[in-house]
């Protein structure tokens, strides 16, 4: 009998799979990797119920692994799928069983109330496992991911306030969607916003806002500016032209002015001083003003008196 050929599966697809923490979802990437996808056929040859195997299809189609098959299978996705905004609804019997069998969950529920300072409500456990099981992040990721949004908090209200589940949620989709799937990356994210959070400070201290926080709009206006790639000295020098033309700070026309170094590939400040300083006409000369009439004769008067004299 022939040998059947043999298929080779990618350093990159092991570690994906790996970092899916699913058993069901790499029995299915190996079963799709010798035959076209059925749902029926594969729920009966790998003994799960069909509910599983829609499950773990999804999974891989989100993660985009979805094999290449001999005979017609769906195509692999050039990248994972963004997740819907809302988790699936997992029972407590799921988050239980979960819970027994699965040491890496059980490690992340214990370092959440850890670092959250209190036991998870039962809608708390069901987010969390939404976020370990449909979202696939690996337990090392999710504890980056829960130290992350501690940090955020405690920057913006002080210790002692830890973040909401659906703030860690809100987040973590975020990650997914980004793919930050092992530590390396999820640090060299967290950096990354670091540098851009203390950007966002001095651009808001060039802006002269001191006093208050800065609206969600006016974060999303800087957080534009920034990924654009321009400083706080290149946002103070549109901030002043602003001021300069308008009396005072109007986010829409420093938009415009921001936008437009940006379509013209003008990011410095020695690249906007040179190419596109704001011209400035002379001052014209304010008209004299005109002499009343007591002036003129008072003049006049003058001039008769020093004829006189001569």
């Amino acid at each position: 009998m022939d040998k059947a050929p043999s298929n080779s599966i990618s350093e990159q697809d092991i570690d994906a799979l790996i970092a899916a923490h699913d058993g069901d979802v790499a029995l299915l990437y190996l079963y799709l990797c010798r035959r076209s996808f059925d749902a029926e056929s594969a729920a009966r040859t790998l003994c799960r119920t069909g509910s599983d195997i829609a499950s773990a299809a999804e999974k891989l189609r989100r993660l985009g692994l979805f094999p290449a098959a001999p005979a017609q299978a769906p195509a692999p996705a050039s990248k994972p799928v963004p997740p819907p905004e809302e988790l699936p609804e997992y029972t407590a019997d799921d988050i239980v069983r979960r819970t027994a069998e699965d040491a890496g969950f059980k490690s992340v529920i214990d370092e959440t109330q850890k670092l959250l300072g209190h036991a998870l409500s039962g809608a708390d456990m069901k987010t969390l496992f939404g976020i370990y099981d449909y979202l696939a992040l690996p337990p090392e990721v999710i504890f980056e991911l829960l130290n992350y949004c501690v940090d955020l908090f405690r920057e913006k209200y002080g210790p002692g306030r830890p973040p909401s589940m659906r703030a860690i949620e809100k987040e973590a989709y975020v990650w997914a969607n980004n793919e930050l799937l092992t530590m390396e990356q999820a640090e060299r994210y967290i950096e990354q916003r670091r540098e851009q959070r203390q950007l966002a400070a001095s651009v808001k201290n060039a802006l002269g806002i001191r006093d208050r926080e800065l609206t969600p709009t006016e974060r999303k206006y800087i957080g534009e500016w920034l990924d654009m790639g321009f400083g706080a000295d290149e946002l103070a020098a549109a901030f002043d032209r602003t001021v300069t033309n308008t009396g005072a700070l109007k986010w829409p026309y420093m938009n415009k002015i921001i936008q437009s170094w940006h379509q013209k590939g003008l990011h410095t400040l020695i690249e906007i001083n040179e190419k596109d300083a704001v011209s400035r006409k002379p001052a014209a000369p304010a008209p004299a003003q005109k002499k009343s009439n007591a002036d003129n004769l008072a003049a006049l008067k003058n001039r008769l008196k020093s004829l006189d004299r001569e």
